[in-house]
């Protein structure tokens, strides 16, 4: 159990980490750099600490995959950057794929 909460604390640092690489422009405003790097520093630690108990193809695909639906939904609320039809689908073939991971990828 404690191997998905670490998990849960990579993705949520993962959020973190892009939203504030988008906030640093290119790496040209220091504090925003400065939160991109620890944030995704966390983001690593605590993902290496999640795959000692949580099997690898589950825990990269749910943070990859969770990391981009919510980073997708963050990106339309916070950003205002569209998202059209065939982004949709996509997003929507990812959740298949981390269910089907998640259901039958572990056996």
């Amino acid at each position: 159990m404690v191997g998905y909460i670490y998990l849960g604390i990579a993705i949520i640092g993962e959020l973190i980490g892009t939203n504030l690489l988008k906030v640093s422009a290119g790496f040209s405003h220091l504090l925003p750099t400065i939160g991109t790097l620890l944030a995704y520093g966390i983001c690593f630690f605590f993902l290496s600490l999640s795959i000692k108990t949580v099997p690898l193809n589950l825990a990269y695909a749910s943070w990859a995959g969770l990391g981009l639906i919510l980073t997708t939904l963050i990106s339309i609320y916070l950003w205002h950057e569209p998202l059209n039809f065939i982004g949709v689908i996509g997003l929507v073939l990812i959740v298949a794929g981390v269910v089907l991971l998640d259901g039958f990828g572990t056996a």
